[in-house]
Order: C-alpha cells, then structure tokens, then sequence
C-alpha cells in the first residue's frame, strides 16, 4: 500500500516513469524549481521494482494498479506518459480520487472539456478543466507553436502551411532502435544508388516506420485518414486551431519521417492579417519565451535537430519575408522531441497546476 502524502507541498505521480520521456522528466524534476513534495514513479508491471534517482534520493517503481495513486488527493497531480490506452483507462482512477491528470498521449487532446495547454501560449486554460484532466499536444505540434504564437500575437495568423522532419525517437524506443539498426546495415555501404538495394539490406522489418528510414525520407507519419491524409497531419492541424483558438484557421501539414534520432524540424509558411517585415519578426521572435533565434545563414548560423538535442527551447531560423506575398513569413524551427515536445511542456503545466495549491 502507498502511503499518504507526508508533507503539504503537492504529491506529483509520474505514470510511465520508466519510459524514453519520463526518464527525461526525472531528470529534469531534479533541474527545475522543488515545488513537488512526495514523487512516487508508476510503471507497467515488468518495470516495476526498479529504482530510479529522483532529486538525488532513491525511489522504487510502482506497478500500475490502483494502490499505486492511494494518498493522492486535491492538489495533487499524476503525470502521464503513457500510450492512449493507457491514459485512457487510468486518468479517470486518479479525477476520482481529487487529483488533476496531465496527460501526454492523445486520449484526450480533442476533448472539449479537457484544455490542450502550452504554457507560452495559453497557460490561462489551466484552470479550466472539467474533467480535471489537462492534456498536451504532440511533439511536433510542440515544436511549432511558441514561435507560431508570438507571431500571431503580433500579426494575427491568417494561414498556415507547414512540412515536418520528424525524428525517429517520437516513435519511442523502438524507432530509436530500428533507425540504429538499420543504419549499422548500410554503414560502409555504396547503398542507395539502385533501386530496392536500401530496402534489401535492411529486410521487411522496418519497425514503426512505412518504409527503410536509413539513407532515407518517409513521406508519412501515422494512420491512413480519408483522402490520403495521415492522422499525425491531421492532428498538428487539429491542435494547432485549438491551442491559438483559431477554430477555423486554413492549415495543411504534410508529415516527413527523417533519419534522425533527436529533434522534430519544421518548413513553416505563415500568412498574416498584416504585412511582415522579417527584421520585426526576428524581433518578435527573440523577445518569445522559450524561442531562441539562430539566423545568420551567411555565417552557416541556423537551427539543425542535432544542435537541438538536449535543449530545451525551440531553435528558430531561415526567417525570411515571402518574395511573392507582402503578408507572409517563412522560417524553419528545430526543438528536441523528448525535451520541449513532452517532457519540458508537460512539466511545466503540472508545474501550473502546483502553483494553485501553494
């Protein structure tokens, strides 16, 4: 049986302890401000036992059963990095028991009563949450909107058209895996110059990925949606309306799976309500918080995934004015998926959240 809180600060759970973000997230509870009292780590059963280092103390794995959130009440929080289904069977436990759910996964992201947060940007819909629930938006939607949001605050967004490189640790361990694999097959090679020769070498398993990652780009990211676009597209479009409060904004997204481990990049074209210079939006862009600017591409100066990896802020370049159109910005923004897509922003609400109860 787990015990009940010991102190008055909030008990913060972290479900999915053991995972690729919530190693991320121990690390980073012992880099950030103490606001948290009690941390107890939940994980599947064959994670359970385990001790992890948590702020220089000791703590053991909990298995993920309902004795795991005994104790947690009002003022409490249970961070989830788990798959949907996961979140979805258990986030009710921990609502019924008083405590808020930050959720990472998409179970709950196109909930009406449940907010989808970024704190940059709407921190304030925090406290409005029915179902006691508050999620966060996918990585490369993550990646995205701090830059995006500044700008729109400036300009008013009118539309938006982006293409995403997205790295292959977002498809979690077993990406991180396949694309190792696979490149340790054509490493030394004169691979990918003949038709079908990458494909050969790497065999059928192809792991998470639709085709060879190795030598390769992957034009998809997803589930097949109607009329040939990929739930991952539809999804940035989805959160990116409802994070800006944009419910009718024009956007289209075509994702990319890209041979990189670390860091989700993104093409973004941006059409305003109002002309834009480029000299005030780099402006607007280092003033952003959680934004750094890169961009002096004659000096070889731009964000890329690998300078990202390990970072938190979303790396901003290329920033140019359109040559054909007065009213719309082109960048490119790189940020690391594990950090500033999951574990830093969903940090950073339960962090929100603790400070309600303070």
């Amino acid at each position: 049986m787990t015990p009940a809180r010991s102190t008055p600060a909030p008990a913060l759970a972290v479900v999915g302890a053991t995972g690729a973000v919530g190693s991320v997230v121990l690390r980073m509870l012992s880099e950030r401000a103490d606001v948290w009292g009690d941390i107890r780590l939940i994980a599947s059963t064959r994670s359970a036992g385990r001790m992890l280092t948590v702020r220089a103390r000791e703590c053991e794995v909990l298995p993920l059963t309902e004795d795991a959130f005994d104790g947690l009440g009002p003022g409490d929080v249970a961070l989830f990095l788990t798959p949907d289904a996961v979140s979805a069977r258990w986030a009710p436990v921990v609502t019924a028991r008083g405590a808020v759910v930050v959720d990472q996964s998409a179970a709950f992201r196109e909930d009406p009563e449940v907010p989808l947060v970024v704190p940059e940007i709407n921190a304030h819909a925090v406290r409005n949450r029915p179902r006691g629930i508050v999620a966060a938006p996918d990585t490369v939607t993550a990646a995205m909107i701090t830059s995006l949001g500044a700008l729109h605050a400036e300009y008013c967004l009118t539309e938006l058209a982006v293409s995403t490189y997205q790295a292959a640790s977002a498809a979690g361990r077993a990406g991180s895996e396949t694309l190792l694999r696979q490149l340790s097959l054509v490493a030394g090679t004169s691979l990918g110059e003949q038709p079908g020769d990458v494909r050969r070498a790497v065999g059928e398993d192809t792991g998470p990925f639709a085709a060879p990652l190795a030598l390769n780009v992957v034009p998809w990211c997803g589930e097949l949606r109607e009329d040939g676009w990929s739930s991952q597209e539809l999804a940035v479009r989805a959160q990116t309306r409802r994070i800006l409060g944009l419910g009718q904004l024009p956007v289209s997204v075509t994702c990319v799976q890209v041979p990189v481990l670390t860091g989700e990049s993104l093409t973004v074209r941006a059409r305003f309500d109002s002309p834009v210079k480029a000299a005030r939006a780099r402006e607007v862009l280092e003033a952003a918080p959680g934004v750094v600017l890169v961009d002096d591409p004659g000096a070889g100066e731009f964000p890329t995934p690998v300078d990202a990896a390990g970072t938190d802020p979303a790396w901003v370049g290329r920033v140019r004015a359109s040559l054909d159109d007065p009213y719309v910005l082109e960048f490119f923004v790189c940020a690391d998926n594990l950090r500033k897509g999951a574990a830093l922003n969903a940090t950073q609400i339960a962090e929100l959240i603790a400070g309600e109860f303070a």
